[in-house]
């Protein structure tokens, strides 16, 4: 399991952007830790055409904090 910490893509608001109340989603926020092979979508805007695929351990400066469900 990886931590994940403030900053990172899996506590933004934009990973997963699609599906928040996703039950893996949920878990990440909560818990603060991540399957090493755990990937998901990044909905920033800026990068929508890129259509990235991120881990929960990456970041950018386009984070924001996700939002407790």
């Amino acid at each position: 399991m990886l931590n994940v910490q403030t900053g990172q893509c899996g506590l933004c608001a934009h990973f997963g952007e699609d599906h928040q109340t996703d039950q893996k989603l949920v878990q990440i926020r909560a818990s603060h830790k991540a399957d090493e092979k755990f990937v998901d979508a990044c909905g920033l805007p800026k990068h929508a055409s890129l259509k990235l695929m991120v881990t929960p351990i990456s970041s950018c400066i386009g984070f924001e904090p996700a939002k407790a469900n």
